[in-house]
């Protein structure tokens, strides 16, 4: 079976494998406050241009949003977020668990619009009964988005000043941060986000990494005891070595970005081999996940050689499958999938 099915389906680099290595016998302290975690946070500080950033380190992308949102907000605040936002669909509810809702607006492509963004505050606020309701406290945003899309420097810029004059953080879900920083056309570095977000993480989980998420406080505002909050959520590892070497390897050398473009270069190839064979593309994805309309009996017969992910209902006859690569997807897998299609 040829596997397109996610981008986290290996363990890790080999070299964030041989770090774990040959770092595995060294006696360290524990929950984070190693000599690897301070050099991790240091180089991320470095990359992101920001001196003063403050870094913590998280096992999972479902953890790092729900501390993360439940630390920032207050309780009568909620978390805007796009509808296909991944807090609102794939989380099974963690942030309605820790009693916050989820607000959604219409996304475009998987992304919050700047207009529609600054609609839905000014209506809130201009709506005489709002003490009734639930506050907008936040914004969520994910880049890449979970249809692969990415936002514009722009695009950016604007949503930042909305959330700005609403006196809200703009929180940016970066699972897949490294390929959306080495896709074709982007106008997004590192630098930027760092600029133009609150509050942001580096996803590892996903771009070489067994394990693990850098969370990012640009300016050092993280809140009050957040190591604290983070081992309340039971998100803080007691071997917080794990994460620290893991993410000190991703940012020596450029590793980050250089094993991202892998996931872009072998899905470039198959969404040029799509468009030659006249498949009809869901959504144009400049990243690693390419979403695909496919009859149902295709789909059955594409089943039984390749591992991929549903996606959703198009209509009776036709559904949408993802295809995601990753920093380890292979040339001759990327060409075997284009053989079968």
């Amino acid at each position: 079976m040829l596997s397109f099915v996610n981008d986290y389906s290996e363990g890790a680099h080999p070299d964030v494998l041989q770090r774990l290595i040959d770092t595995n016998m060294e006696q360290l302290p524990g929950y984070g406050k190693d000599r690897y975690c301070s050099s991790a946070a240091q180089k991320i500080a470095e990359a992101c241009a920001c001196p003063g950033a403050q870094v913590f380190f998280m096992a999972g992308g479902t953890q790092t949003n729900q501390t993360i949102i439940s630390c920032t907000l207050k309780p009568w605040q909620g978390v805007v977020a796009a509808d296909t936002g991944h807090v609102n669909v794939h989380e099974a509810g963690a942030i309605e668990a820790i009693d916050h809702k989820v607000l959604t607006v219409a996304g475009d492509r998987g992304k919050i619009r700047p207009d529609t963004l600054e609609t839905y505050l000014e209506g809130f606020y201009a709506d005489g009964n709002h003490e009734q309701m639930v506050f907008p406290g936040m914004v969520y945003i994910s880049h890449p988005t979970e249809y692969g899309t990415l936002y514009t420097r722009q695009e950016l810029q604007e949503l930042s000043k909305i959330c700005h004059r609403y006196e809200i953080p703009l929180y940016l879900d970066g699972a897949r941060l490294g390929y959306g920083l080495v896709a074709p056309g982007t106008d997004v570095d590192l630098k930027d986000i760092a600029e133009l977000c609150d509050i942001f993480y580096i996803g590892g989980t996903k771009v070489g990494a067994l394990c693990g998420e850098a969370v990012v406080f640009p300016t050092g505002d993280a809140p009050e005891h957040m190591s604290t909050m983070i081992k309340r959520r039971g998100a803080l590892l007691a071997k917080g070595r794990l994460l620290g070497v893991q993410f000190d390897a991703l940012f020596t050398n450029d590793l980050y970005r250089r094993i991202s473009r892998n996931a872009i270069e072998t899905a470039g190839l198959i969404k040029e081999a799509l468009r030659a064979k006249g498949y009809e593309t869901y959504m144009d994805s400049p990243t690693n996940q390419t979403f695909v309309v496919v009859d149902n009996q295709r789909m059955e017969d594409l089943a039984r050689r390749v591992k991929f992910d549903f996606w959703e209902r198009k209509d009776a006859d036709h559904t949408v499958i993802r295809l995601a690569t990753s920093w380890a997807t292979s040339k001759e897998d990327t060409l075997a999938l284009i053989d079968l299609l």
